[in-house]
């Protein structure tokens, strides 16, 4: 959904709560996952969370990604289970471990879009 893509503009993370139930949810949805409420909208996120799981990819899938890289599930502190899926930047492939803390940072994808990227929150 473009409100998630275009909300790195000014470096804040937005994701889908619901109105009625206060349930934060993403993948973005018409409707609540929780009480199917039709009542979501974007808000601010703290950008903060930890590595729930991870991989390190190997593969070059595109010319601009350098190999390898950390692929990370992070979970963030606004709500237990609500995660994203993400690469790993900026942070050494030895220190990525499950709990690791980290942060937002965006990289401009173009036409007002921003990909949510992470790295450690020691990086800030």
């Amino acid at each position: 959904e473009e409100g998630f893509w275009r909300s790195g503009a000014d470096g804040r993370l937005r994701v889908q709560r619901c109105g009625t139930c206060g349930n934060w949810q993403h993948p973005p949805n018409p409707v609540c996952y929780r009480c199917l409420s039709r009542e979501v909208a974007y808000e601010e996120v703290s950008g903060r969370g930890v590595v729930h799981t991870y991989t390190v990819n190997h593969q070059p899938w595109l010319p601009h990604l350098s190999e390898p890289f950390a692929i990370v599930v992070v979970e963030l502190d606004e709500q237990p289970g609500l995660r994203l899926f993400s690469r790993l930047v900026d942070t050494p492939l030895d220190v990525v471990e499950i709990g690791l803390r980290v942060h937002v940072v965006f990289e401009p994808l173009g036409d007002g879009m921003y990909v949510p990227l992470f790295t450690s929150a020691e990086v800030e």
